[in-house]
This record gives structure tokens, C-alpha cells and sequence, in this order.
């Protein structure tokens, strides 16, 4: 194996890879098919009703922010995991029987939008940690690389089957694949063989260990900083399938399957910029800053391209950037974080990361239905910049603080 794929030596990663990725292909589809049939067949072409949907799957993450983190840190993951994609399965499969009899409104895409957030809620943090039962330490960098090329992998493919799909047979079986997906990975989970975690990598069940959570990111600088970025771009930044739709229907009068290759394309840059985090030995908060900055400029000339090709290049460029920010900071968290706390950190990340999505969502797609699709991705530049500009501000004062040490006489 080369340096770049070296957690696939372990089987356990091998087999709960191959499980993910055939999981995460199905839930990109369900995920296109989605907020079209919100756009195109429940209303017309309403890009509030999609930020309205974003906000109710992703406000889970916020709400229950103290039962996702304890439950990451002191139940068993993989049971943990279990539960929750066997839920989502049955989610996708009520949807979708909704769909292909023809009985769905807009208000059961909320309900189901919600349901599955509430899931995917204790899902995220629990699967995010759970590599680090997977992989020894040092290769834990690695393999959240891996993690995030995969999942991206899945978003490059999943939405370009999904037009196909659609286009073909109707939105309500691309539902159905999706369930039916999430066997996939509940077979690789039963098929692992994981040992006993180490003494301390466990958290003590205590009073007030949820607030600990948020006093040991208070106490670190350099987990605000970082926290504060992603929320940055995360709430205002990673709206994409408002930004991808409305572009696609509204500007470039695409169809479903051009609208999924466009998805496709972003995914492309996605899993290169995975790839590139993936092959480096570490990150830190520079890199984090290039990734913010290029968002930032990526988006902006995303809005400004007058033709379907140019947009999708752009979107290219804009994937790679987005993946260089998330992956750096879940790389970050995790290699940085106490053992014993990365299960509350981390969901306290993805509430950041996702839970903005209920504040940002709506307003970037009341700004797409009030001034145009491409003033939406000009608020994705905006945070893209100012999110580079904390880093750099940082950078610069850590820098001053080192040189004044440095200065001091002994």
C-alpha cells in the first residue's frame, strides 16, 4: 500500500470502508433526489422550502448536542451505529414508498427531513469516532483523510446516478436504492472484530461531563479558532444544494441529470482535496487558511461564470477547497483531543459544522429567491474570506507571542 492508502493494511478498516462507501453512494442519491422533487415537483422552483428542509435535517445536530456527544463517549459505538443506520434504512424506505405511490407532500419531506436528522444526529459523531477503534494512533490522520475521500467518492457518484434515475424511473426508487444500501453497512459492522478499548480512551460517566465538553474547547485557542471557522463557512458556506439547484434550474434551465453531474463535479474536487489532506503527515491551522481563502475566491468566480461548463469547473475548485477545510479540522479535532473527551469534541464540531446549517440555510435561499443564485454564493465568499482572515489573524498573534517569548532573557 502507498503511503496515501496505508489504513486499508488493517482489515477492520478494509471491511468498514467498503460498507461506508456503498452506504454513503446510496444516501448522496437520496440526498439529489431530495431536494429536487422539493424544487421541481413539491413547489415551484422554491429554494426557501430547500433551506427550510437543510435546516430541519441538520438542527438535530444542534438540539441534541448533550445526548449525541455522551452517547459517543460512553455507550458502545458500533452498537451506537447499528442503531442508527438500521433507523435511517427505514426512513429512506418510508420516503421513498411515499414518493412512488404518488402520495408525498411538502410537509412529509419536512417530517422525514427531521426524523433523519434526529438519526443521523447520534450517528455522526459515533462514526466519526469510531475509526479510532479501527486504526492504530499514528494512522488515525490517515484514515480520517480516507473517511472523508470515501464519503466524497460516494458524492461524486451517488448524485449522477441519481438524474439517471430520476430522469429513467421517478424519484421514489432512487428512495428505495437508498435503503437498501444501508445493508451494506450493517453487514460490515457485524462482521468486525474490534478489541477492547484502551484503559482511558473511555470517558467516566459523571455529572456535568457535557459541559466539560464546552470548558475543554474554551480552555484551547486553537480549537476556537478552528471551531469558529468551520461555523463560518459550515453555516453560510456549505449550503451547496441550494447553490448547485437553483444555478442549475434558475440560470442554466438544466435538467435533472445535468443538475446531478454538476453535484458529480464539485465531488470530483472533493475527493482530490480529500486525497491531498490524506497523503499529508499533518495539518495545522496554515492549512486551514489556504483551504478558507480558496473557498472564499472559488465561490466568487463560481457566481460569476456565464456558462454551464465554467460553473461546473469552478465547482471542481470549490470541492477541493471545502474538503481541504472540513477534512483539516476533523483531522485536527481528533488527532489534538484528549481520547476521553473526542466524542463530546467532535459532536460539539459536527453541531457546529451542521447544526448552523438551520441559520444559514434559509438565508441563503431566501437571498437565491430575492436576488439570484449567484448573490447566494456571494455569501459563501463572504464567510470564505472572513474565515481566512480569523485564521490569519491568529497565525499572526501566536506568531508575536512566540517571538516576545523567544525574546524574554532566561
Amino acid at each position: 500500500m502507498t503511503r496515501t492508502f496505508r489504513s486499508l493494511r488493517n482489515p477492520n478498516y478494509r471491511i468498514w470502508a467498503a460498507g461506508a462507501l456503498v452506504s454513503n453512494i446510496g444516501s448522496w442519491m437520496q440526498r439529489t433526489a431530495q431536494d429536487w422533487i422539493v424544487l421541481t415537483e413539491l413547489t415551484d422552483r422554491n429554494a426557501t422550502a430547500v433551506g427550510i428542509v437543510m435546516g430541519l435535517q441538520f438542527g438535530p445536530q444542534i438540539l441534541l448536542l448533550p445526548l449525541t456527544g455522551f452517547a459517543a463517549d460512553h455507550l458502545d459505538r458500533r452498537k451506537v451505529l447499528f442503531c442508527t443506520q438500521a433507523a435511517m434504512g427505514l426512513l429512506a424506505l418510508g420516503l421513498g414508498l411515499l414518493v412512488v405511490t404518488g402520495l408525498v407532500r411538502l410537509w412529509h419531506v419536512y417530517v422525514f427531513a427531521f426524523l433523519l436528522g434526529c438519526a443521523a444526529a447520534f450517528d455522526s459523531p459515533a462514526r466519526q469516532t469510531f475509526v479510532a477503534e479501527l486504526v492504530e494512533e499514528r494512522d488515525l490522520p490517515n484514515a480520517v483523510g480516507l473517511n472523508s475521500m470515501s464519503f466524497n467518492a460516494a458524492r461524486m457518484i451517488g448524485p449522477a446516478i441519481a438524474g439517471g434515475l430520476i430522469a429513467g424511473v421517478g424519484s421514489g426508487w432512487v428512495f428505495l436504492l437508498n435503503a437498501v444500501s444501508f445493508l451494506a453497512v450493517l453487514i460490515s459492522l457485524s462482521l468486525l472484530r474490534l478489541r477492547a478499548p484502551k484503559p482511558g480512551h473511555r470517558a467516566v460517566r459523571a455529572r456535568g461531563s457535557f459541559v466539560e465538553g464546552f470548558r475543554y474547547v474554551w480552555r484551547r485557542p486553537d480549537l476556537k479558532v478552528i471551531l469558529f471557522m468551520l461555523f463560518l463557512v459550515g453555516t453560510f458556506g456549505l449550503n451547496f444544494p441550494i447553490f448547485i439547484s437553483t444555478m442549475a434550474v434558475k440560470v442554466f434551465h438544466a435538467g435533472a441529470g445535468q443538475y446531478g453531474l454538476l453535484t458529480s463535479m464539485m465531488a470530483a474536487g472533493s475527493v482530490t482535496g480529500a486525497l491531498g489532506v490524506a497523503t499529508r503527515r499533518k495539518t495545522g491551522i496554515s492549512t486551514l487558511l489556504m483551504g478558507a481563502a480558496l473557498f472564499g475566491v472559488g465561490c466568487a468566480l463560481a457566481a460569476l461564470m456565464p456558462s454551464y461548463a465554467l460553473f461546473g469547473a469552478m465547482l471542481f475548485v470549490v470541492g477541493i477547497a471545502a474538503q481541504t477545510v472540513t477534512t483539516s479540522t476533523n483531522s485536527l479535532v481528533q488527532t489534538s483531543t484528549e481520547p476521553a473527551m473526542r466524542g463530546r469534541v467532535i459532536a460539539i464540531l459536527l453541531a457546529i459544522a451542521l447544526g448552523g446549517t438551520p441559520i444559514g440555510a434559509p438565508i441563503v435561499g431566501w437571498v437565491a429567491d430575492s436576488f439570484g443564485p449567484r448573490w447566494a454564493l456571494a455569501v459563501a465568499a463572504a464567510a470564505g474570506i472572513l474565515a481566512a482572515t480569523v485564521a490569519l489573524v491568529y497565525l499572526a498573534r501566536r506568531r508575536r507571542a512566540d517571538a516576545n517569548a523567544n525574546a524574554r532573557p532566561v
